[in-house]
C-alpha cells in the first residue's frame, strides 16, 4: 500500500519508520528543507519538498497515486487543510489526521475530509482511565467520526456480569465483545468464557448502544433516597 504523509516530524518520521517495516511504500511531505537533509538518509522513503496546503506542490508529490494519506503535522489548521485536499483533489479513499489541540477535534470530519483522527491528549486521557477506573466504561478510540467506539470496563465485584459465562450475556444489537484481558493475558472471547472479578471487557459498540452494552457489565449507582424531614 502507498501511503502519503503530511509532516516529517517526529510523529511522521516514527510513522514512517513503522510502515516501512510492514512493507508499506511511504511519501514523507514537509516544507523545511534542512528537515529533510538532517533525516533523509535515515529512512528509505520518498522524502518530497513540499507545502501540504498547495495543490499543486502536492501533485508534484505524487499524492494522487496514494492510497491513504496521514496528516501529521503539528498545526491543525495544516493538518484539515492537507486532508481536504487529499479527500476532494486527489480522491484518496483513506485519510487520517492528528489532532493536536483537543479543542478543535470536533472539527475534524467527513465535512475537512477526515476519516479517522487521532487526538493524543484524549489517547492519554483514556489510558490513564483504563488503568485506574474499575467498573465505568472507558472510551479508548472513537471511530467514524465518533459514532462507533472501542470501549472498555473492568469488571468490579459487583457487576451483574461476574460468575456467568459470556454466552450468557444479551448483548445490545450494536455491540460486540472483541476481548477479554485477563492477569495481563488476552482471552479469546467464547461462549463458555468465565467472566471474572478484575477481566477487562474490550467492546466496540455504537453511541446508540453504548449505555446498554455498559449496564449490562457494570452497576449503575443507585438513586439517592430521598431524605426524611423529621417534625
Amino acid at each position: 500500500m502507498k501511503i502519503g504523509i503530511a509532516g516529517a516530524g517526529n510523529v511522521g518520521r516514527f510513522m514512517a519508520k513503522d510502515l516501512l517495516r510492514l512493507g508499506h511504500t511511504v511519501i514523507l511531505i514537509d516544507k523545511d528543507g534542512d528537515l529533510i537533509q538532517r533525516h533523509q538518509h535515515r529512512i528509505s522513503a520518498t522524502w518530497v519538498q513540499a507545502d501540504a496546503t498547495e495543490p499543486l506542490t502536492l501533485q508534484g508529490a505524487g499524492l494522487a497515486t496514494c492510497d491513504v494519506m496521514v496528516a501529521a503535522t503539528g498545526d491543525d489548521k495544516v493538518n484539515l487543510v492537507s486532508s481536504l485536499l487529499a479527500k476532494q483533489e486527489f480522491g484518496i479513499r483513506r485519510v487520517v489526521a492528528r489532532v493536536n489541540h483537543p479543542n478543535n477535534e470536533w472539527l475534524f470530519n467527513e465535512s475537512w475530509g477526515v476519516d479517522e483522527s487521532v487526538s493524543p491528549p484524549h489517547l492519554l486521557t483514556s489510558l490513564v482511565e483504563e488503568a485506574v477506573v474499575v467498573g465505568d466504561l472507558v472510551t479508548l478510540l472513537r471511530l467514524e467520526g465518533g459514532k462507533v467506539s472501542l470501549v472498555e470496563v473492568t469488571l468490579a465485584e459487583s457487576s451483574p456480569a461476574v460468575g456467568r459465562v459470556l454466552g450468557e450475556l444479551t448483548l445490545p444489537r450494536d455491540a460486540v465483545i472483541t476481548a477479554v484481558i485477563r492477569a495481563g493475558h488476552v482471552v479469546i472471547p467464547r461462549y463458555e468464557t468465565p467472566l471474572m472479578v478484575g477481566d477487562e471487557i474490550l467492546g466496540i459498540t455504537t453511541l446508540e448502544s453504548q449505555d446498554e452494552f455498559k449496564n449490562m457489565l457494570s452497576v449503575t449507582d443507585p438513586s439517592p433516597e430521598p431524605e426524611t424531614v423529621e417534625t
